[in-house]
């Protein structure tokens, strides 16, 4: 798994470069100006390029990028942003490289360096970032004004935060990170989740088993005014695509007749209900203590017979207990101090708004901090979450993963449930659950990019990720 760096960790790596390991700065910026020129190569044969340089260690790289195209015999104008001379847009550019800002950019862009960037945006050329794109916080992705839209952002040694939080992810283009020899003391980074880690989740199994062999799963969810979102997290299960060898669906009592036949290959357990809405039915529960892991919350609405029910199994229950979507705005609620109690392992998958409900912390503040914020709260509270979005943060008190899988079409009503159902079902047969909670959050980023593929983002469906799943298990191997 690659690693992911925040700008002050990046900046300490640099300075442990220099400083332990001797390596002079004029080499790095000559290692770093190399790999940029020689990714450009790897893309054209020639052409007539600009390099858009500020004052500071960006704009030295691109000095270096600047002579080693010429002396590739392309044709090369170097244009320096802080002088405030445009003549040079002038011209139509193939290529213009960004060497503007770096990862240290912690304001507005304005004035003759908001200009510059506006002009390279609307040139039509080919536009490459060096490490990244100008414009672009470094640590939460967030625009600081306006910001270069590159094609392509070659990051220096390694990726950062902002390439893919926050709008980072449509303004830096195709990602590719670059070795110049930095180092770092510490080991401890957030890490990109990939398609190797699928391997860990899906080893071949022996051939002389049986279904208990493989985890015991239930899915409780579901009211009379959202039928349908525990039925998906069950199809997510159905025919036990993520390898589970029992599979339990609960759901409103008097709704029971509904579901029969829904999901065939599942057990169905009927839980009761008040007016279409769950309440604590310890008899039903209890039935369910056994099992590895349980997700709660999809379409169950949000009431006090529902936060009861979540209550009784945080106090009780000793496995994997993932809480989601209106789980979540229950405990917001009625009160998430219950946590403290839990005799089980506590998996939140909340997206941003029910985030902010939980935490209290306002969906601004959020945005602007999403790693440090998630990770006080799993701290405090000794949990992992599951933060949902475009690029998706996983942590837990050890570890933090961000997943970058996926695509526009998923942002639709029944994805979140669907993800459940992915995430329960590995939670049942496996024990890191954080890692455990990244590899599902890219098995249902890659299915949706295959889904997508298929049927176009607009036309896609939830339920065409469930069908994409088997062909992302057989890439990991």
């Amino acid at each position: 798994m690659e690693r992911v760096l925040t700008a002050l960790e990046m900046q300490q790596a640099d300075k442990y470069t220099m400083e332990k390991l001797g390596i002079p700065q004029a080499v790095l910026v000559e290692r770093a100006g190399s790999v940029v020129a020689e990714e450009i190569l790897k893309r054209l044969s020639g052409g007539k390029v600009l390099v858009c340089i500020g004052k500071g260690n960006n704009g030295a790289d691109g000095r270096v990028i600047y002579q080693k195209l010429i002396e590739r015999g392309f044709n090369v104008q170097l244009f320096e942003a802080f002088k405030g001379d445009f003549t040079a847009f002038n011209q139509k550019f193939d290529v213009i490289v960004d060497c503007i800002f770096g990862v240290g950019l912690n304001r507005k862009v304005e004035g003759d360096y908001a200009k510059a960037i506006e002009l390279i945006n609307n040139s039509g050329a080919f536009i490459v970032a060096c490490d990244i794109a100008s414009g672009l916080n470094s640590d939460n992705g967030m625009v600081e004004g306006v910001c270069v839209k590159a094609n392509l952002t070659v990051a220096i040694q390694d990726f950062k935060l902002g390439h893919f939080l926050g709008d980072g992810i449509d303004f830096s283009g195709e990602v590719i990170a670059r070795d110049i020899g930095i180092s770092s003391e510490k080991d401890d980074f957030i890490k990109i989740i990939d398609k190797n880690a699928v391997k860990d989740c899906f080893s071949k199994p022996k051939r002389n088993v049986h279904k208990g062999c493989f985890g015991k799963c239930a899915v409780i969810g579901g009211s009379r005014d959202y039928s349908g979102s525990v039925v998906l997290s069950a199809n997510a299960l159905s025919s036990f695509k993520m390898g589970v060898g029992y599979v339990n669906l609960a759901v409103p009592k008097s709704m029971f007749s509904s579901y029969v036949g829904k999901v065939p290959e599942v057990i169905l357990t009927p839980i009761k209900d008040r007016r279409g809405k769950m309440v604590l039915d310890k008899t039903a529960l209890n039935k369910l203590l056994n099992y590895d892991a349980i997700a709660i919350g999809m379409g169950m609405g949000v009431s006090k017979g529902g936060y009861k029910l979540i209550k009784f199994l945080i106090e009780n229950y000793q496995g994997k207990l993932l809480i989601d979507a209106d789980g979540i705005n229950c405990l917001a609620t009625y009160g998430s101090e219950i946590l403290s109690k839990k005799r089980c392992q506590i998996v939140l998958t909340p997206h941003v708004k029910e985030f902010e409900r939980l935490s209290g912390v306002k969906k601004e503040e959020i945005l602007k901090n999403p790693i440090k914020i998630v990770s006080d709260f799993v701290r405090h509270n000794d949990v992992c979450v599951l933060l949902k979005g475009a690029v998706s943060i996983i942590a837990d008190r050890n570890e933090c993963y961000i997943n970058k899988t996926g695509t526009s079409g998923m942002a639709k009503g029944g994805s979140g449930d669907v993800l459940s159902g992915f995430a329960v079902g590995l939670l049942g047969r496996c024990e890191d659950v954080a890692k455990t909670m990244a590899v599902a959050s890219y098995l249902f980023g890659r299915a949706g990019e295959i889904a997508s593929q298929k049927q176009t983002d607009f036309c896609m469906t939830p339920s065409d990720i469930v069908s994409a799943l088997p062909e992302v298990v057989s890439e990991g191997f």
